[in-house]
């Protein structure tokens, strides 16, 4: 019997409507005072004959962010590191066979480097992604069994679980679906296609792209795909991803879920280094930045107004105090 388990890190964040919603008609169109729960998990199948993840997390030590009344999106406070949360489900590194990554941002490939025995399938797209440099154990996806369902590129990858092409949020995402057929259901696991649920039946694409053309098709198949097929959706950064699979609740794009409010939000003293709000690139005043020729002891605040992400190019903006 197959088994998939959320390893959750990081809980009692949020994201305001506009970062969730803005990708398309932009974030002036939306409320910023409207805000939904966020955290920070990844996915393990357990297929009783192997043992394959979903991502691998943040890179433990990776600093929390500390939010105020204008951050777009907060992760939330740590609950523990993603090895510790893998160890706590009962599962040890030389026991995982594949890992299947949906995008590079740090927030899914952070710990790739603690599986240097499993086969890393990647989308070809993403395969020079820094995040991805220096390992040796990629294996580059072409999607060579066709069709999948509406999706028009996929691998089998294991008995009933399938790898998918799906670009957009970076231009080699993918999603992961997963075949239940004693209980008749599809575990569609993706990394980025929405932030937050309720994006998903309101159609709202989130305002971190690479290509939005490709962002909206892949949005537009997996709503044709989850109106057409009994599936649970499995998000990376709200914990609606695992209160969706413990309840097998299936999307019915017909009844939005209710929004449940976001709790009361913790403030810390801030450290000066500042986290990339996508991709989680932390910058540290003490180091600086020299591909941008930013010398160390440089605040944040002093980088210069065309400064970008030295990872995902995004702009300050998008970064939020640690």
């Amino acid at each position: 019997m197959i088994k998939i388990l959320p390893v959750i890190y990081r809980e009692g964040g949020f994201a305001t409507q506009p970062f969730a919603f803005g990708g398309e008609e932009g974030p002036a169109a939306f409320d910023a005072t409207v805000r939904y729960r966020s955290g920070l998990q990844n996915y393990l199948i357990d297929t009783g004959k192997e043992v394959i993840l979903v991502d691998t997390g943040l890179p433990a030590g990776t600093p929390e962010e500390s939010p105020d009344e204008t951050t777009p999106i907060y992760t939330g406070h740590d609950v523990m590191s993603y090895m510790d949360a893998l160890a706590a489900l009962g599962y040890a590194p030389n026991q995982v066979s594949k890992i299947l990554l949906t995008h590079k941002h740090v927030d899914h490939s952070g710990e790739l480097a603690s599986f240097p025995d499993a086969e890393v399938y990647v989308n070809e797209h993403e395969l020079d992604a820094a995040e991805l440099q220096g390992l040796a154990n990629l294996v580059p996806v072409t999607f060579t069994d066709g069709p999948y369902k509406n999706f028009p590129e996929s691998q089998e990858v294991a008995n009933g679980v399938w790898f998918i092409r799906a670009e957009g949020h970076t231009k080699g995402n993918a999603i992961v679906i997963v075949e239940d057929a004693e209980e008749g259901l599809f575990y569609l696991i993706h990394g980025d296609v929405t932030y937050v649920d309720e994006a998903l039946y309101a159609n709202k694409l989130s305002v971190v792209f690479e290509d939005l053309g490709k962002a909206r098709e892949t949005m537009d198949r997996v709503r044709e795909f989850v109106s057409a097929n009994p599936a649970v959706y499995l998000s990376t950064h709200t914990p609606q991803g695992p209160e969706n699979l413990a309840a097998k609740r299936v999307v019915d794009l017909a009844n939005p879920p209710e929004t449940i409010p976001v709790g009361e939000v913790t403030f810390k003293t801030r450290t000066g280094k500042y986290v990339c709000g996508v991709c989680g690139y932390v910058y540290d005043p003490a180091v600086g930045d020299e591909t941008q020729g930013v010398v160390p002891g440089t605040p944040f605040e002093e980088l210069p107004d065309d400064w970008r992400c030295p990872r995902c190019k995004q702009p300050k903006s998008k970064f939020n105090p640690a």
